[in-house]
């Protein structure tokens, strides 16, 4: 009888390892995910119990950040829809002309001073104080050479740009600002003067010198003034009065 044969086991334990590493481990009773079907329902509840809470609540508003607020937020910026939107008219101007006034202080300066020899003032400046018709030309086309404000000469060698870029109601408010700040008090410039030169200045594409303003010097744009001095009209907020009882 013959011995018996030796087979060693050439199992790759790794490999057994691997296989044992990749089971999922087994969940105990009871903590388990929750089925999909449950977390839909609760997403509809949810959905639902929102809708009913908001009126019930006072209702959201994206002008207020309390939801609770049983008054409802009024927008009172100018043109914001609200109270804002009944405000003079000048005040309005006097508002937007001081943030549009931005793009002349790098020149002109913040205080209205201008710069000796290169910058005129706006300050106390006959240019500023004069009629509107020379100034609106002014910014919608620029101006070029030598000038004279208040008596001193000026030479920017570019002169000023043309600001034809901006639209209407900007130049009127910016306009506007510069005629009453400073010191200076002038009529309130109004996009439909602004609009009136553009129109009839269509055609010109360079800038003015000051020999072609000059009959300009004392002209003023055509159209009401609605506000501020000089108003022709009554401003907006004045025009309802209430009747005597």
């Amino acid at each position: 009888m013959s011995a018996p044969t030796y087979n060693p086991d050439t199992t790759d334990i790794d490999r057994i390892h691997s296989a044992v590493k990749r089971e999922k481990e087994d969940v105990a009773a009871g903590q388990g995910p929750a089925p999909m079907w449950i977390m839909f329902i609760c997403m509809i509840v949810a959905i639902i119990a929102g809708g009913q809470l908001g009126p019930m609540a006072g209702g959201f508003s994206f002008e207020t950040s309390n939801p609770f607020a049983l008054a409802k937020a009024i927008d009172t910026r100018p043109g914001g829809g609200g109270e804002g939107a009944a405000l003079d008219p000048f005040q309005t101007a006097m508002k937007k002309g001081a943030s549009a006034y931005g793009v002349c202080m790098g020149c002109h300066q913040a205080s209205g001073t201008g710069v000796p020899g290169t910058f005129p003032p706006l300050a106390n400046s006959d240019w500023v104080k004069g009629g509107t018709e020379r100034i609106i030309r002014v910014v919608l086309n620029g101006l070029a050479g030598e000038l004279t404000v208040n008596g001193a000469p000026f030479h920017n060698p570019t002169g000023m740009p043309a600001q034809g870029a901006l639209s209407n109601k900007d130049i009127a408010a910016v306009l506007t600002f510069v005629r009453n700040s400073w010191g200076n008090e002038g009529t309130m410039v109004t996009e439909e003067m602004v609009a009136a030169i553009r129109k009839t200045e269509s055609a010109r594409t360079t800038q003015w010198t000051s020999a072609e303003l000059a009959p300009f010097a004392d002209k003023n744009a055509p159209g009401e003034i609605p506000a501020g001095p000089g108003a022709t009209v009554a401003p907006a907020a004045a025009e309802a009065a209430p009747a005597a009882k």
